[in-house]
């Protein structure tokens, strides 16, 4: 039956509309992948190097096993962006005389061939293999090796049902990244030593390679608790189930907002029922760890706030950019029929203010425990904020007019390029290079925090003209919704 099934998947692609653009796409990818499993295997084969140059005067063994859980909650975060659900048309075969096993089997079989599952092994068996095994032998060798193995099935695992348990509950997804956001603070602030915990567990395996086989256990405790999932919800209903038609009154505080809230409530009712709008929120809540990578002691105490700047704009604005985008194209299905509906234009731009407004606040309202590490960092990210709401929002909106690409909504944000056009990287460059051009003759004048108010007065400004730029919107969207629709229909 795998045959069968990678058959039927195989005839699905040249079959499809859309092959020339999806082999292109797929081809781009693949050179990707390859050369990030060269850079992976270089990183294993000098791995012992490596270690000594990073972490001068320790070992590289008690080196090695401090990064390994590093290493996999990194991993963790990077499956939860970038590693797409293993995909089959399950509906047509669950009316068919097919073992529902067999059918969760290929999805569980699927979901191991993946980028994230081959790239650890590449990188940590050559230290294994060479270093460990000189050292400590051909047991603890063994020890390492399944533990590495196990750790890399029990992430696939809990990422493929964490993100099945997310399409019905989003809290679920928020709640295991502010737990690894956690885990990441504590370590920051010196509470916790994530490194400490790993090189203790690594020192015991090391002593007792059977301890490898709790992993083991781990890894096959989540792909039950997966497969259990999969036997739960395989049925006709579950897959064609619809839910009952809804109003605007699901978000009774969209009410006071009258049209523009009802239009706002519709447009986040698409955002939370299709995957590729839903990674947009994925992505807002796992750039929340960004400034851990930017914020760095020196930057904070000397006021280099350009240097932090960029993070900041990310972290407060990424859902804007993520979704803003493609604003319009998430519409594309039915934009026709909201084209031949009565509908206030103004209000239907008004409502995307609205919708990018609260995305804003909320990330940024979450964004606020990076005040513990400095109140300077409070300051940035409200004046980046200012911003992202007064401009970024405009600017946003405005080149959404030159977007006439259609979206699948039923497919993952993750290496899709369909939508993609010339507008997403030209949008770029004003959202992100203006804060920057405003910043610079402070800065270099040694003015760090007029820098700061000369942006937060610009956002204020742009924000106060908002009615402003709700019509001048208008007029461009009249203009361009024709064209829009005939390229939305291609």
């Amino acid at each position: 039956m795998f045959k069968i099934f990678l058959e039927h998947q195989w005839k699905e692609f040249w079959r499809g509309r859309n092959k020339a653009g999806s082999l292109a796409a797929k081809i781009f990818m693949m050179i990707i992948v390859a050369y990030f499993l060269l850079l992976a295997l270089g990183l294993g084969f000098f791995m012992k190097q490596i270690l000594k140059d990073v972490f001068p005067g320790t070992e590289p063994i008690q080196s090695f096993n401090g990064v390994i859980l590093y290493y996999f909650l990194a991993d963790f975060l990077m499956r939860i962006q970038l590693q797409e659900l293993p995909t089959l048309s399950i509906q047509p075969y669950l009316t068919i005389n097919i073992r529902k096993k067999v059918l969760i089997n290929f999805l569980n079989g699927k979901a191991l061939m993946s980028f994230f599952n081959v790239a650890p092994l590449i990188v940590f068996l050559p230290f294994c293999l060479t270093t460990i095994a000189s050292s400590l032998g051909a047991m603890a060798t063994l020890g390492y090796i399944v533990t590495i193995c196990s750790l890399i099935l029990f992430n696939n695992f809990l990422l493929v049902y964490t993100k099945r348990k997310a399409n019905d509950n989003l809290a679920l997804l928020a709640g295991g990244l502010v737990t690894v956001l956690v885990l990441g603070a504590l370590d920051y602030f010196k509470i916790i030593s994530i490194s400490a915990l790993s090189n203790l567990l690594f020192q015991k395996i090391a002593q007792y390679p059977f301890l490898a086989l709790i992993f083991t256990g781990m890894a096959l405790l989540v792909y039950r608790i997966n497969t259990k999932f999969l036997y739960s919800n395989l049925f006709l209903e579950e897959m064609t189930k619809k839910e009952a038609v809804k109003t605007a009154t699901d978000y009774p505080f969209l009410n006071r907002f009258g049209e523009v809230g009802q239009l706002a409530a519709l447009e986040l009712k698409l955002i939370l029922r299709h995957k590729r709008s839903k990674s947009a929120i994925m992505m807002s809540f796992a750039f929340v760890l960004y400034g851990f990578f930017f914020y760095k002691p020196e930057f904070i105490a000397e006021d280099r706030f350009a240097m932090m700047m960029f993070a900041a704009i990310f972290m407060t604005g990424i859902f804007q950019i993520a979704y803003g985008q493609y604003m319009f194209a998430w519409q594309s299905a039915h934009f026709d029929g909201l084209m031949a509906n009565r509908i206030n234009y103004k209000n239907f731009i008004r409502a995307k203010f609205l919708l990018f407004t609260i995305a804003a606040t909320l990330v940024t309202m979450l964004t606020m425990f990076y005040g513990i590490m400095s109140w300077k960092l409070i300051v940035l990210h409200l004046v980046i904020y200012l911003y992202n709401i007064g401009f970024g929002a405009v600017i946003v909106l405005f080149f959404a007019n030159y977007n006439k690409k259609r979206l699948d909504l039923s497919k993952g944000g993750t290496f899709n390029w369909q939508g993609v056009g010339a507008t997403q990287w030209i949008l770029g460059i004003p959202l992100i290079a203006l804060p920057f051009l405003i910043y610079l003759p402070f800065g270099m004048n040694n003015q760090p925090f007029w820098g700061l108010i000369a942006i937060g007065l610009f956002g204020l400004i742009t924000l106060s003209l908002r009615e402003l730029w709700v019509n001048l919107l208008t007029k461009l969207f009249s203009k361009q919704r024709y064209s829009i629709a005939e390229g939305f229909r291609e």
